[in-house]
C-alpha cells in the first residue's frame, strides 16, 4: 500500500485534518521564509512578479483537479448503474419465477440465497476491494437451476431464453461491481494535484512578497479552498466505502420483493 492509499483510506474527519495539516504547514512555512527568516530580505528582493503569473500555475492546477474529479465521479456512476442494473436483474428473475408454469421453486431459492449473500457478505467485504466466495457459489447454483431444461419443456423456450438472460444480466452487474470496487485512481494522478497545489501556494507568495497581511489573506483562502476541494473529491475515491458511498438499498428493495419458496 502506497502512501495515497493510505491516505485516501483515513477516515473523513482525519483525511481533511491531514489536509489542512499540509496546507496549512506550506502556507506558514511560506509566509515564515518570506517575512520572518534569515532568507527574508533575499527573498523579497524577488517582488514585482506580476499577478497574471499566479494564474499560470493555478489553471494547471485547477485543470488537474477537475479531471481527477471527472473521473472519480464516474467510477461512481458506474458503480450506481451496476447496483441498479443487478438489482433490475434479481428482480426480473424473480418475476419469470413466479410467472412461469413449470415448478421454479428451486430457482427461487437459489436467488433469495443469492441476493442475501450479497448483502450480508460481500457487500461489507467491497470496501476492502474484495469479493464473497458464498456468493460466487450462490451465484454458480443459481446459474445451475436457470440452465434446467425442465424450464424450457414445460414454459417454453421463450420463457426459459428470457429467464437465463436475466441470470446472466445478474453475473455481469456483479462481475462490474466487484471491479469497481477493487479499483482506485492512479496514484500519480493524486501526487500530481497535491505537488501542484503546493506549487499555487508558492506562485500566490510571490506575488505578494511586499504586502505580509495580502501575502497571507490569499494564502489563507486559496488554501481552505484546495482543502475544501480535495477533500470531497477524496471521500468519494472508493464507491463502495466511505461517507459518500453507493447505497445497497437497490439490491435491498429487490431482495424484499422476492417471494420465498414454500
Amino acid at each position: 500500500m502506497t502512501v495515497i492509499d493510505a491516505w485516501l483510506d483515513l477516515p473523513a474527519v482525519w483525511l481533511f485534518l491531514s489536509l489542512l495539516l499540509f496546507y496549512g504547514t506550506a502556507a506558514a512555512v511560506l509566509a515564515w521564509l518570506a517575512f520572518r527568516s534569515p532568507l527574508g530580505e533575499r527573498i523579497r528582493r524577488c517582488s514585482g512578479v506580476v499577478a497574471p503569473f499566479f494564474s499560470s500555475v493555478a489553471v494547471l492546477f485547477a485543470l488537474l483537479t477537475g479531471f481527477l474529479a471527472s473521473d472519480i465521479a464516474e467510477r461512481n456512476r458506474q458503480a450506481w448503474r451496476s447496483v441498479n442494473n443487478e438489482a433490475s436483474a434479481i428482480a426480473s428473475v424473480n418475476t419469470l419465477g413466479l410467472a412461469a408454469a413449470s415448478d421454479t421453486t428451486a430457482l427461487r431459492a437459489a436467488l433469495q440465497a443469492y441476493a442475501e449473500t450479497v448483502l450480508a457478505d460481500e457487500w461489507p467485504k467491497m470496501a476492502e476491494g474484495l469479493h464473497s466466495s458464498r456468493t460466487g457459489q450462490a451465484l454458480r447454483a443459481l446459474l445451475r437451476q436457470a440452465a434446467d431444461p425442465a424450464i424450457a419443456r414445460e414454459s417454453g423456450q421463450a420463457v426459459h431464453n428470457t429467464l437465463l438472460g436475466a441470470v446472466m444480466r445478474i453475473r455481469d452487474a456483479r462481475a462490474d461491481r466487484l471491479a469497481l470496487a477493487s479499483d482506485r485512481t492512479n496514484d500519480v494522478k493524486w501526487a500530481t494535484v497535491l505537488i501542484l497545489g503546493l506549487m499555487t501556494q508558492i506562485a500566490i507568495a510571490l506575488v505578494h512578497l511586499e504586502k505580509p497581511r495580502a501575502h497571507m489573506a490569499a494564502l489563507t483562502v486559496f488554501s481552505l479552498a484546495a482543502i475544501v476541494a480535495l477533500g470531497l473529491i477524496a471521500l468519494q475515491e472508493q464507491p463502495f466505502k466511505g461517507a459518500l458511498r453507493v447505497s445497497p438499498a437497490p439490491l435491498q428493495r429487490a431482495v424484499a420483493l422476492i417471494v420465498p419458496p414454500p
